[in-house]
């Protein structure tokens, strides 16, 4: 749920869709949603309430992925998914994990890499995972780090719903 401009929600109540919403004028001009049984609207100036539904407050425009999404394949979803379960990793590794051939996994890196889905981070300790190492700490300064991005998780989010 994404609100338009000048609106944000109040943290006392924590409105969800489902609830009846009031608006509360701030004084730095943000309208602030609250729940329409919020108990802290009681002592509030009732001159700056306003009426609000949340159709008329959320933002339209959800993000789509570019062309370029149908041109990706199974294995470089299962690394997309695995750069978002797993964080930081290099490519010997996801191909460890999943158990796919080292060459596909270092070429769907660079390609996702390309498409700004992933991006190259410096390298880092990282704990190794059963079935690599268990229980230790490592950093490899040869290898190439690789971490998901957010229009990685848009793509990832929209593979999952199909």
């Amino acid at each position: 749920m994404k609100l338009k401009e000048d609106y944000t929600l109040a943290s006392c109540c924590n409105p969800a869709q489902s609830d009846n919403i009031v608006g509360y004028y701030s004084h730095n001009n943000i309208i602030k949603v609250h729940r329409a049984d919020c108990s802290n609207l009681q002592k509030a100036d009732q001159t700056r309430l306003v009426s609000l539904e949340w159709a008329n407050i959320l933002t339209e425009d959800t993000p789509k992925p570019s062309e370029d999404f149908d041109g990706l394949t199974e294995t470089d979803f299962a690394v997309l998914l695995h750069h978002a379960n797993f964080g930081v990793d290099y490519s010997l590794k996801v191909a460890a994990v999943l158990h796919i051939d080292k060459q596909a996994v270092f070429d769907s890196h660079a390609r996702l890499r390309d498409m700004g889905l992933l991006e190259r981070v410096e390298p880092r300790i990282i704990q190794y995972r059963k079935g690599i190492v268990d229980n230790r700490w490592i950093k490899h300064r040869n290898h190439t780090y690789y971490d998901l991005t957010s229009k990685g998780r848009l793509y990832l989010e929209h593979y999952k719903e199909r």
